[in-house]
This record gives C-alpha cells, structure tokens and sequence, in this order.
C-alpha cells in the first residue's frame, strides 16, 4: 500500500490527482441531472410540483446515506496514512456492514413517511401533486439500501487515493438512468414513477459493479448480513450522527422554505422552479464537489502521518480552488439562464420566469458557498462533523429561515400554531431567493473561521 509521506509531495498536484474523478463525475451527474428534470418537464405542472417538493425529502434521504461513508472515510484515511493496511481492511469491512442496516432502515422510514410528507409540504389542494410525490418517494426508497453500501465504498476507495474507480463506477449508472427514463417516462408514459422507478434500478445495477470491484481490491470488502461490532458501529457513528443530523436539519429547514413558497400566490411556479434551479446549480459546484472528496481524504492522511500543517494547507488551498473556479462558471449562467430556461421547464412561462430568478441570485454567491463546501469536506475527513453542524443551525434557522418569511410573506401571514408574521416585506418568491443567497454567502464566512481556529486538528477518530 502506498505511502502518502512524501516530503517533496506538491500539495496542488495530489489534490487534482484525487479530485478530477470526482469533478469529472459530478459534471457527468450534471448532465444526468439536467436531463432527468427535462424528462420530467414535460409532465404535466402537477409532476413538476411533486418533483419540487420532494427534493427535500430526498435531499435528506440522500445526506444520511452519504454520512456513513463519512464516518467510515475518516477512519480509513487516518489508518491509511498511518500505512495501517490491517485497520484499513477491517474498517471498509465493518462500514459497509453499518450501510447494509442503515440503508434497510431508511428505506423503512423512507416509505413509510412518504404520505405524511406529501401532506406536510404541498397544499392540501394539490391532491394530483400529492399523489404523485407518494408514488415517487416510494420508488425512490427501494434503492437507498444500495444507495448506502454506494456512497460507504466510494468513500472507502477515495480514502485511500482511489477516486478514479468511483468515478467509472459511479458513471455506469448514468446511461442506465438515463435509458430507464426515455423507455419509462417517454415511451410506457409511467410518469413521476417511472423516473423514481429509473432511478432506483440504476443505483442497484451500480451496486453490483462497486461490490465486485471493492472485493478484488485492497479493501477486500464485501456485502454481509453478519451485524458489524458494536465497537466499529460507535467510531463511525460518532462521526456520522452530527453529519446526519445537519443532514436533517439542513432537510426541515428546506422543507419550511417550501412551505413559505407554497403560501404564495405562485408557490406552485416557484417550487418547480426551484428543483430545476438547483439541478443548474449543480454546474457551479461540480468542481467544489469532487475538491471537497479529495481534501476530505488527504486531510485524513495528513493527520494520520501525523502532519497537521500540510492539512491545513491542503484545505486552503482547495477553498481558494474552489471559490475561483466557481466564480469563472457562475458569471456566464447569471447572463444566460433565461436563454435554456425554456428547455428545462417547457412553456410554462410564470416557472421560466422564477428560474431566471433563483439561479440568479445563486449566482451571486456561490463562490462562497463553494469554499464552505471545500472546507467542510476538510472537516469531515478529519472526524470533525459537530462545527459543520451549529454552521448549518447558525446560517440556516436562524438566519435563513426567518429571512425567507420576512422578505417573501406580507405582515399579518399566518404560521404555524395559529401565529402569525409580525413583520413582512411582501417581495414574493424573491425574497425567498434573496434569503437563500445571503445565507450561502454566510456559510463560506463561517467555514473559513472555524478552519482557521485549527480545533479539528486534535479530533480523536
């Protein structure tokens, strides 16, 4: 196994070695992305409506299963850079044990809450939308124990300098997605379901290619229902629980910006903008993305080889990468959005209009938010998950949340338990869109602090 302890290692250039898989398959997921939401911009406005809100749902369904393979990366890289070939082995195996429960449990949950979300997010009006986004997340559930065991290996692989496998991996369910959804959505005309069932399949056929592929490397994983010791399930859940649960804090606080949107007069163009809007987002923060996964190894191999300044160059360094990148790629969107909006939503033009708007105001600040996300990807890869944590409590409860109320609703709008707004400027959607901005903005400040004060340098794993 090779060692990372090489004095004369040039910092950029074991960065980029990690991190371009990684961007390279995001901006394939981009593609994925942007041509899943044209699939389903052609449903009726009531699919696109479920879509929307159900991003939320899935968004958190998506961070929890991503957060075992945080626990799980951080202890690997540590043992990798301590060239522990033993520790390494033995932490892939009892990960992915963790991710086969962790996945049937959320799947679970998944399925069986899919009714009271649906409720809980649209309008009690929308009865075709709440169907559809029930049909959709039950879909989608069936492929989260797989979509667990995914993320807990390509994690594994990447903690030990191996992002170019996940890559490839990960890049085969792509074309299956997207082959799934012309037969399932164009040609069987399933809709809303078909998509989730398209989704779903082409996770598990991934999964069987990252488990043939972990076997027959140094990790020498495998599937197992052997339970994992409860020694492993509380190191990798130390680290996962805070990430899991910024996971479902980040999720609620999305889900009551859904419910401000929806007591709008055009809350239903503004959720099915909003979807799209992020899947644009996606381009600018592709590459932060895949550096984010390469600092969050190599920050753990650093403190496992005992050098906590290289670390913390490493995340600077990603950060400043990052933030640059994201401002040369937003520039150009901000100035084009309103020429492709119309092939991502169809001719709805009250959707088209608050697209252009959100995607705008993202624009703004994104580079910040692509240097929190380098930054907290540094954290996580050195066990720290509890100052990403109160960063989301800070910037999106307290901040984001409110803001959204008092910028988008009138004063006098009711909220819930019968209160209702004392103050309100009554800028519509885009007050929401403003509130979502700023505090992006307010994340890469808060990131950049708590990485400066260097506490993460002593965590234990």
């Amino acid at each position: 196994m090779k060692s990372i302890r090489t004095p004369d290692e040039n910092l950029a250039k074991a960065l980029w070695s990690l991190s371009w898989p990684v961007v390279t398959l995001n901006l394939v997921n981009v593609i994925n992305a942007l041509l899943d939401r044209f699939f389903i911009g052609t449903l009726p406005r009531a699919a696109l409506t479920a879509h929307g809100a159900a991003v939320s749902v899935i968004f958190m369904l998506f961070s929890l299963a991503f957060s075992v393979g945080i626990g799980s990366g951080a202890i690997i890289s540590r043992a990798f850079g301590a060239n522990d070939q033993e520790e390494v082995q033995l932490g892939a195996d009892q990960a992915v044990r963790v991710s086969v429960y962790f996945g049937l449990v959320l799947a679970l949950i998944a399925a069986v809450s899919a009714p009271l979300a649906a409720r809980l997010i649209l309008p009690e009006t929308s009865v075709e939308a709440q169907k559809m986004m029930v049909q959709f997340l039950w879909a989608y559930s069936v492929g989260l124990p797989a979509m667990c065991i995914n993320q807990t290996l390509a994690a594994a692989l990447r903690s030990i300098g191996n992002s170019v496998a996940p890559m490839f991996l990960a890049g085969i369910q792509v074309p299956i997605h997207i082959a799934l959804n012309y037969v399932l959505v164009f040609n069987m005309r399933m809709g809303l379901l078909g998509a989730g069932i398209a989704l779903s399949s082409s996770v598990i056929v991934s999964l069987f290619c990252y488990v043939w592929y972990a076997r027959r490397s140094v990790l020498k994983a495998h599937i197992s229902l052997v339970p994992p010791s409860m020694e492993w399930v509380s190191r990798i859940l130390k680290i996962s629980i805070p990430s899991g649960f910024q996971a479902i804090l980040r999720t609620l606080s999305l889900l009551v910006f859904t419910l401000v949107l929806s007591s709008l007069s055009n809350g239903e163009a503004a959720i099915a903008a909003m979807t799209t809007g992020f899947a644009i987002e996606m381009i600018m923060f592709a590459p932060a993305f895949g550096i984010s996964a390469a600092v969050s190894a190599l920050v753990g191999q650093s403190l496992g080889a005992k050098d906590p300044k290289r670390a913390e160059s490493i995340g600077w360094l990603g950060a400043l990468v990052a933030f640059a990148i994201a401002a040369v790629v937003s520039a150009p969107i901000y100035f084009t959005v309103p020429s492709f909006a119309h092939a991502l939503v169809g001719s709805k033009p009250d959707v088209q209009l608050e697209l252009v708007s959100i995607v705008r105001f993202l624009c703004i600040t994104e580079p910040l938010f692509c240097l929190a996300m380098v930054l907290n990807g540094g954290l996580q890869g050195a066990g720290e998950t509890k100052h990403p944590l109160w960063i989301s409590i800070v910037a999106l409860w307290f901040m984001r949340v409110p803001m959204a109320a008092i910028l988008a609703l009138s004063a006098g709008s009711p909220l819930l338990l019968g209160l209702k707004l004392p103050i309100g400027l009554a800028l519509g959607a885009k007050g929401a869109w403003i509130a979502m901005s700023v505090t992006q903005g307010i994340q890469g400040f808060l990131c950049g602090l708590s990485w400066r004060k260097g506490h993460w340098k002593t965590v234990k794993v």
